[in-house]
């Protein structure tokens, strides 16, 4: 085989840079590998020649590139392309893609194979393909369980389409990651330049009014309805959809922990709390509203409540295991459906709603109590070392009231205390990383990418925290100028493993010896010094008296444009 040079024209490369120009692409997420030099040359021809392109971002760890991608999917719902390095990189990445798609973000990702390992003519991949890189099945192969759907490119000709079918179906529902292995062979083959067409936004279904009006019936004779959801909030329109159809007919809305975004204000009236216990008992008619997994145990069904599921893709392919109990299905774009349900709100039983949002209206009083009185137990504690994990978020509140600002939460034990204290109110507000902790900075850093006039504050456990790609996630945030202010809840230990041993073996060895493995983080030096070297403001805080000041520095600092990181020793 003659190892040439390959003349400038255009190429895979090419190619694959002009599919995903026509998919839409703002961004090609990039963790750099040694098949993409095609793709380098391509996107250096059209900022030479004034020829459109996505964006590049070159990123030093794969899920930073991914968690980044995923950031920025969760405001901008359109699919935006990854690219990573052959098996190893994609490997590495594994977990952010899985994430990607638990959370229901459109993406394509793409790394490479070889399939000639030097014995064809043309350009040589090189001989770690053939020692190290590559793997039985292919990565498309590896891909296919965390994906919505992974296959390869076979040929330079057809590789422009293949990108569109991926960004197509990963923008449909359910929305997620799609897979393609693009060769290096086919990379470095020469194209004959036939674009793929621009994709277009995909279309909705509807359930028809006749679905809908029996539904509305339902809601009518419904004494005691209850809205359960996760992610109404993600689609386009949710959240206000929601919030439409809950006044229209005056029902409370249950945001379970399981939820994963902002659907609905937890400031309104109708906001339920986070706990479906006291409704399985109590409820008539429980609405399903993007909610893929509402009861646990599986088997734990309502007493006596028939069970609405509205959700485009109901039975979510990714899910192993689902069970709904559902009496009826709406099928469709849920925007829509809660819009055309809150039109049917009319010749309601004054007196039946009267009753139900008393009772609300008692519940959210008693919420509201509940929270006023925690913030105050958490202010007038005096401790020498450590704040209350509550003061740490009712404070975040008063200080981001006003400012539309975006709370990216990886918090474990601490997540609940967020939500309840944080008190988002509006859409895009609140997002929680899927799929395993080590992402959370990268997620935030694509948030920021997508909403570059909003504050982003990440909230993060020390635990969390040093599963993340630190240096790489700074260095972006450097690099790109995407300035966050990340707040670590530092407990100095894994709390929710310590948690389950204790529950687990009550009376143990552990129990009788105080010997807890595998949870103590003492030894770790103090978070924030990390970003010391990354000319970030850091601040260290270890009594209450001084969480406000430090965070309003901060703040101040994440406004003029530098990340800023406060380590904040909590004292559970």
């Amino acid at each position: 085989m003659t190892d040439t040079t390959t003349a400038p024209g255009a190429d895979g490369g090419d190619a694959l840079v002009t599919a995903f120009n026509a998919a839409g692409a703002d961004y090609l997420f990039c963790s750099s590998g040694s098949e993409w030099a095609p793709v380098w040359e391509s996107l250096a021809r059209r900022h030479r020649d004034g020829l459109p392109c996505p964006r590049y971002l070159d990123l030093t760890h794969e899920t930073v590139a991914v968690g980044m991608a995923t950031g920025y999917g969760l405001v901008s719902r359109r699919p935006q392309g990854v690219l990573l390095h052959a098996a190893p990189g994609l490997l590495q990445g594994s977990m952010a893609v899985h994430g990607a798609l638990l959370a229901g973000v459109p993406m394509v990702v793409s790394s490479s194979e070889s399939t000639t390992y030097g014995d064809g003519p043309g350009q040589d991949p090189g001989g770690q393909w053939y020692r190290n890189l590559s793997i039985v099945g292919g990565p498309h192969g590896v891909a296919a369980p965390f994906t919505k759907w992974s296959t390869e490119a076979a040929s330079v000709h057809t590789l422009p389409t293949m990108v569109t079918r991926a960004a197509e179906l990963a923008w449909r529902a359910p929305a997620g990651p799609a897979y393609l292995n693009v060769p290096l062979e086919i990379l470095l083959e020469d194209w004959d330049g036939r674009e793929a067409k621009p994709i277009v936004p995909p279309g909705s279904t509807h359930s028809s009014p006749e679905e809908a009006d029996a539904v509305a019936r339902l809601i009518r004779e419904a004494r005691n309805p209850v809205v359960v959801t996760e992610t109404a909030g993600r689609e386009a329109g949710g959240f206000e959809a929601l919030l439409a159809f809950a006044e229209a007919w005056n029902i409370p809305v249950v945001e379970p922990d399981s939820a994963v975004c902002g659907n609905f204000p937890r400031t309104h009236p109708l906001h339920a709390g986070s706990d479906i216990g006291p409704w399985m008992d109590e409820a008539d008619l429980i609405l399903l509203v993007n909610c893929r997994a509402p009861f646990y145990p599986p088997s734990r069904r309502p007493s006596k409540a028939r069970v609405v599921v509205i959700d485009e893709v109901p039975q979510r392919p990714h899910v192993v295991y689902q069970v709904l109990f559902a009496d009826a299905y709406l099928e469709g774009n849920v925007a829509n459906t809660l819009r055309q349900l809150a039109k049917r709100a009319k010749d309601l039983d004054e007196a039946a709603v009267a009753v139900r949002r008393t009772a609300q209206d008692e519940r959210h009083a008693a919420e509201q109590t509940a929270i006023a009185d925690a913030e105050a137990r958490a202010g007038a504690q005096r401790q020498t070392e450590g704040v209350d994990p509550v003061l740490v978020a009712a404070t975040l509140r008063e200080l981001l009231d006003g400012a539309d600002g975006v709370v990216v939460d990886e918090t474990i034990t601490h997540s609940r205390v967020v939500k309840r204290h944080l008190r988002t109110a509006d859409p895009d507000s609140y997002f929680y990383v899927q799929g395993g902790l080590g992402q959370g900075i990268a997620v935030a850093l694509g948030v920021k990418l997508a909403a570059k006039d909003r504050p982003v504050v990440l909230t993060i456990g020390d635990g969390a925290f040093t599963y993340n790609p630190v240096v790489a996630s700074y260095d972006a945030s450097r690099a790109y100028e995407l300035p966050l202010l990340i707040v670590v809840f530092n407990n100095r230990v894994y709390k929710s493993m310590n948690l389950n041993h204790r529950r687990f073996y009550p009376d143990g060895a552990a129990a009788q010896t105080g010997e807890w493995l595998g949870t103590d983080l003492h030894r770790l030096p103090r978070l924030a010094r990390f970003a010391e070297p990354f000319g970030m403001h850091t601040e260290t805080v270890d009594t209450a008296q001084a969480l406000g000041p430090a965070l309003e520095r901060a703040l101040k600092a994440v406004a003029e444009g530098t990340t800023a990181v406060v380590d904040v020793l909590v004292t559970r």
